[in-house]
């Protein structure tokens, strides 16, 4: 992203997909240590963390039992989970991510506690591994509401995983779309259609799109999931905990204590 091209213009509106499916490498690039200087403390180098919530796999089993399974991580960020996974008995993991600067970190948190991590960086769109290559994937918050194509991912995920292997990943609740982002009273009176698809877009004073992240309806969720092969096992919407008060974007106990924040699908591949 040119450092020059200053935030101009933010709302709902319709760009072209190509505009809006690269903006995100470069807006991950440019904002990856501003990210992790605010959240990295909660999400931690080395801990698997699904949602603002605080749900962690830890407690969660969403992925099973990923003893001496192999495991990707689609939209890794900075590898946090993966490096948890290999703590936990995965025989293979690799983690994945468009943006150089978010593996770039993920390489320093390697250095910092001294493991290796393998990571590459692929668009999840298009995933540089071999058919049945993986008995599990996931992702927590990472690529799907990046991209106009969600349902690419899924069929490439669906490609990747072996019969039986699990798909698992959280996203922004798509009730949250029909509401301001905001963590506090301002947040809980709806001024959207929650059918309105026209993505969030951050405009520079080019023109240039210089973030765009992509609504789907819980049925668009779900429509692409079964389209790309998987079959839904179970949909998990995560209450807000009681004394847990932190704020991250829209996310916090106001809202939280009447709003979800957060959906974790979990699929599999028939066979």
């Amino acid at each position: 992203m040119d450092s020059e091209d200053r935030l101009a213009e933010a709302g709902y509106r319709d760009v072209p997909d190509e505009a809006g499916g690269r903006a995100g490498r470069r807006w991950w690039d440019a904002n990856a240590a501003e990210y992790l200087d605010e959240h990295g403390a909660f999400l931690g180098p080395d801990e698997f963390c699904w949602c603002p919530e605080g749900v962690r796999e830890a407690d969660a089993r969403l992925l099973g039992d990923v003893t001496g399974a192999r495991v990707l991580e689609v939209g890794s960020g900075a590898a946090q989970c993966s490096r948890w996974l290999l703590r936990h008995g995965a025989a293979q993991v690799v983690a994945t991510d468009v943006s150089a600067g978010m593996l770039a970190a993920g390489a320093r948190y390697d250095e910092a506690i001294g493991v290796r991590t393998p990571m590459a960086q692929a668009d999840a769109r298009a995933l540089p591994f071999a058919d049945s290559s993986f008995d599990v994937a996931f992702t927590a918050f990472g690529a799907i509401p990046f991209v106009p194509d969600a349902a690419r991912v899924h069929r490439e995920v669906a490609r990747v995983l072996r019969p039986g292997g699990r798909w698992v990943f959280s996203v922004t609740h798509p009730l949250r779309w029909a509401f301001p982002d905001d963590p506090g009273a301002g947040g809980l009176t709806a001024t959207r259609s929650y059918f309105d698809r026209r993505p969030y877009v951050e405009l520079g004073a080019s023109g240039n799109v210089l973030y765009a992240e992509y609504h789907r309806t819980l049925g668009d969720h779900i429509g692409d999931v079964v389209a790309a092969g998987l079959v839904l096992d179970r949909l998990v919407e995560p209450e807000w905990p009681a004394g847990h008060d932190r704020t991250w974007g829209g996310w916090g106990p106001v809202r939280g204590e009447r709003l979800p924040g957060t959906a974790i699908f979990v699929t599999h591949l028939p066979g």
